[in-house]
């Protein structure tokens, strides 16, 4: 099998090196990829975008899969274009993609499909949004209905800063969701689909804010990490029968099956999981961590997917202990990233994935916000962030930081045995940490 992973993070470093592992794969190349990619993969100056370049690239290279990373291309139709050149694609189509591109649809798909999630109004206008504030209350949830990268969310008790972001949204001409809030830790729990059915991967958690202990802006994720010891043992089967069983359904009964990676962002509350949002691909930096625990053949599982057929598949493998992802960042992220700065990485050590590097002259410098995912394993959380961390110590972004409390409590509360995972929905949590 030869195949394609279209994008250039360190998402889509995890998802080519998955492919690279599986047996059946002879070839992986990458549109743009990266250096880390390089090392491995054939990259290739093209635009995942660009849905004319992407078909022409996939006929070129005669692949037999092309595996999607970001949301924008999904939004953009380029699923939709491998298809009518009768090319399998693991990624949604451009309407089944609006469950990420448009939170206002994604509420429609829920109410229909009888998904428990927070109660939320859409506004147009800057009176709306007022009246949707003064209805739910602090602290307040204000998303932009549209795609932004994962930075669109602000949770505040400030509400004259919930009204900013929402004016900010309102002026950029997208629609504002508002939503009451959810208390209790958050999850994340991907699943594979072919249409109709799913197959769950185990659940992880990623830190949002930028800094140490949650506070900070919102963005795109600095750092994750899996399994979950505290969760309840059949959150799994429970975020299935109530949530992705029914969104499927949803969406097949309105013409648009879902087929790849859905996404599902949860809130573990006192009366049960309830979604906070869908996305439509694999979750960065969540990806990186679970990849790396998959024993499972992933280019054979997501060709099924894409071909519509699942049914052969009899779930997925992991291995045993646990996986720490800390993202290390470029200066002035996420508001600024400097760019440029020189990065000290190897190229090809599979536990360091690179998100925003490039090559300048004879080494790496910096080409975005998040520029590399460490990763450490062990037997505990305890153990893999430690190695995490140690891999950490060993590189450098010049100017750049990270987060040190990356899967922190979580490690402390398995070594301790303290949290009881019937106790879990009880428990308050914010970026991913309990309080």
């Amino acid at each position: 099998m030869t195949v394609l992973v279209l994008g250039s993070g360190g998402r889509e470093h995890a998802l080519a090196l998955a492919c690279h592992r599986d047996p059946d794969v002879v070839a992986v190349h990458v549109a743009p990829g990266n250096p880390g990619t390089a090392a491995f993969a054939t990259n290739h100056p093209v635009d995942p975008c660009d849905c004319d370049a992407v078909v022409s690239l996939a006929r070129e290279l005669k692949v037999d899969l092309v595996v999607v990373g970001p949301e924008a291309p999904l939004v953009a139709g380029v699923a939709d274009a491998l298809r009518d050149a009768g090319i399998d694609c693991f990624g949604p189509s451009a309407e089944a993609a609006q469950l990420e591109g448009s939170k206002a649809f994604a509420k429609e798909v829920m109410a229909a499909a009888g998904v428990p999630t927070a109660a939320s109004r859409s506004c147009d206008d800057v009176d709306s949004v007022v009246s949707a504030l003064d209805q739910f209350g602090a602290p307040y949830v204000v998303k932009d209905d549209g795609l932004a990268g994962g930075k669109g969310v602000v949770v505040t008790k400030d509400h004259a800063a919930a009204l900013a972001h929402a004016r900010h949204c309102l002026d950029a001409g997208h629609r504002v969701v508002i939503e009451e809030y959810l208390d209790g830790p958050e999850v994340s729990l991907f699943a594979m689909c072919d249409g109709s059915r799913a197959l769950p991967m185990q659940p992880a958690q990623d830190f949002k804010r930028v800094g140490d202990g949650g506070v900070g802006p919102n963005t795109g994720g600095m750092g994750a990490y899996t399994p979950l010891p505290w969760a309840p043992d059949d959150l799994v089967e429970t975020v299935a029968a109530t949530v992705i069983s029914p969104t499927l359904q949803a969406m097949a009964d309105r013409g648009t099956p879902f087929i790849g990676l859905l996404y599902v962002g949860l809130a573990l509350t006192s009366t049960g999981p309830k979604v906070v949002e869908f996305n439509v691909r694999f979750g960065d930096p969540e990806t990186e961590p679970l990849l790396s625990m998959v024993e499972s053949p992933m280019a054979r599982i997501m060709a099924a997917a894409a071909r519509g057929d699942l049914s052969g598949i009899d779930g997925l493998r992991f291995r045993r202990g646990a996986a720490v992802g800390v993202v290390m960042a470029s200066e002035g992220y996420p508001a600024s990233p400097v760019k440029g700065r020189r990065v000290v990485a190897p190229v090809d050590d599979e536990d360091v994935l690179h998100a925003g590097t490039r090559i300048e002259g004879d080494g790496l410098v910096t080409s975005g916000g998040r520029v590399l995912v460490v990763l450490g394993h062990g037997e505990t959380l305890a153990g893999a962030r430690t190695d995490a961390y140690n891999r950490v110590d060993e590189l450098e972004v010049s100017g750049g930081f990270y987060r040190t409390d990356i899967a922190r409590h979580a490690a402390e509360l398995e070594a301790a045995d303290e949290l009881a995972p019937q106790s879990t929905s009880s428990a308050h949590v914010t970026d991913g940490e309990f309080s």
